[in-house]
């Protein structure tokens, strides 16, 4: 598969499985991200939403993090392979999901962390990057 082919919401269950991981906001999140469609990524957020990618400070609200993914998420895949869901106190569902990123000079084991809220918006992201301290020193900019 091409990086510019788009992945649909069967083909990345099919082909990209996230073990254990059934929200569609999720399964979305990624196919989005893996087709370069960063303004429909950005739109599964809540309007105040939270992007926090490594090495970079919070990004807030649907406009920052499209732009942010215009500008750094060309030629990144991610590849999604197990995750974990759970209901917290106040509704909101926490999920983590551990996978590879691929850029086009590395790959990397990757954890992303989700909360969505009651309407399935993703509230928050975190993506950490699971590397020793030599290789995340690589990887500064």
């Amino acid at each position: 598969m091409t990086s510019a082919e788009f992945i649909s919401p069967a083909q990345l269950t099919e082909e990209f499985p996230i073990e254990g991981i059934t929200q569609p906001s999720v399964l979305r999140y990624f196919e989005t991200l893996n087709a370069g469609e960063f303004e429909e990524t950005a739109a599964l957020f809540a309007i105040d939403g939270v992007m926090r990618p490594p090495f970079e400070s919070d990004i807030v609200g649907t406009d920052a993090i499209a732009a942010y993914l215009k500008q750094e998420g060309q030629n990144i895949k991610a590849y999604p392979k197990t995750g974990i869901a759970e209901t917290v106190e106040n509704g909101d569902i926490q999920i983590q999901v551990t996978g590879k990123a691929q850029t086009s000079w590395c790959s990397v084991n990757v954890l992303w962390l989700f909360i969505l809220n009651q309407q399935r918006q993703i509230l928050y992201t975190r993506i950490k990057l699971l590397a020793s301290p030599q290789e995340l020193l690589a990887f500064r900019r």
